[in-house]
């Protein structure tokens, strides 16, 4: 799979954000060209410090929910640009949709003149809140399309509508990926989710907020896994929908509970109300991933917790964040 991309140009949207810069640094590593788009209304040049010297690697500051241009011959194509948390998302309703719809068909559009295999970085809130457990890929959702998160999830859903369309046109390889909870370095300490929320609020000492009752569930995936999943699939000649994320459940109220200890807090954990249309369970089911990427999740939610946590205590302010009190648990 890796050698795909050696001496390859990668075109990746959403560049600054959390999973785009990841996913740019390993692109690089694996020898490719890299040219990273982004408007920046979430993601941050802070993200692409370490790459944006390097030699084969270039950044457009563009929004590509209107016409965009790259310039040369390009291969690759990965559409990760979107508000992903439910802050943000919440912040940007309109951008969300746009970037979902016309942001989706121009980047479609520039890799059929491109001739480049292109990806969509989708989501599992395609599913909204499930009445199927685990989640597989033929499961078509339970979305509520007027509710607060539908700007995401409709979006999304939408986004895949027109990457299947131009699959089925025969003119653009196109390929599908719904990611599930990605946590890891380079998170924002307010941008909402449960991970990096739960980790600002033990470092600092206020309470950790936790939705509800704490018994709904996330599967979390570590963000090195997510990106070589991404990788697998762009690779692949699975056209099909695939989920990426990490089999192993964990109730939010255990979340919370692990980071306290990991981070020697005393914080005090606390319940808030549950979200609108906060899903109660959240799981993927992985058997096309692994029979037809080769790909699984290797890194245990310990190991990929105390990265984070080592990071954070790097990067995060050492005072609390205001984001981190809605306890949204996406």
């Amino acid at each position: 799979m890796t050698s795909a991309f050696a001496r390859c140009t990668a075109v990746v949207t959403g560049a600054a954000g959390f999973i785009g810069s990841h996913l740019c640094e390993r692109l690089l590593d694996l020898g490719a060209e890299v040219i990273g788009v982004d408007n920046l209304l979430t993601g941050r040049l802070d993200n692409l410090s370490g790459l944006r010297s390097a030699g084969r690697f270039s950044f457009q500051t563009d929004d590509v929910s209107r016409p965009f241009a790259v310039a040369g011959p390009v291969d690759f194509v990965f559409h990760l640009a979107s508000p992903a948390s439910p802050i943000d998302y919440a912040r940007h309703p309109l951008a969300t949709l746009k970037v979902g719809a016309m942001g989706t068909l121009n980047v479609l559009e520039l890799a059929e003149a491109k001739h480049a295999r292109f990806l969509l970085a989708s989501t599992s809130e395609v599913y909204g809140d499930p009445l199927v457990h685990p989640q597989p890929e033929r499961y078509w959702g339970n979305v509520n399309p007027v509710g607060p998160r539908s700007v995401y999830d409709e979006a999304k859903r939408y986004a895949e509508a027109l990457t299947s369309c131009f699959q089925r046109s025969g003119n653009t390889r196109t390929r599908i990926v719904r990611i599930f909870n990605t946590y890891g370095p380079r998170m924002r300490a307010d941008d909402g989710r449960a991970v990096p929320a739960f980790i600002q609020q033990a470092l600092t000492g206020e309470p950790i907020t936790v939705a509800g009752d704490g018994s709904q569930t996330r599967s979390l995936c570590f963000v090195a896994d997510t990106v070589e999943g991404l990788l697998a699939a762009a690779a692949a000649e699975h056209a099909d929908p695939v989920n990426l994320g990490n089999p192993h459940e964990i109730t939010m109220l255990q979340l919370a509970e692990e980071i306290r200890a990991m981070a020697g807090s005393s914080s005090a954990i606390t319940f808030v109300s549950l979200p609108a249309d906060d899903p109660k369970r959240r799981c993927p089911d992985i058997a096309s991933a692994r029979a037809n990427l080769g790909w699984e999740p290797t890194t245990h939610l310990r190991d990929g917790l105390r990265r984070t946590l080592d990071w954070a205590e790097q990067h995060f302010p050492r005072q609390a964040a205001i984001a981190t009190t809605t306890g949204r648990s996406a």
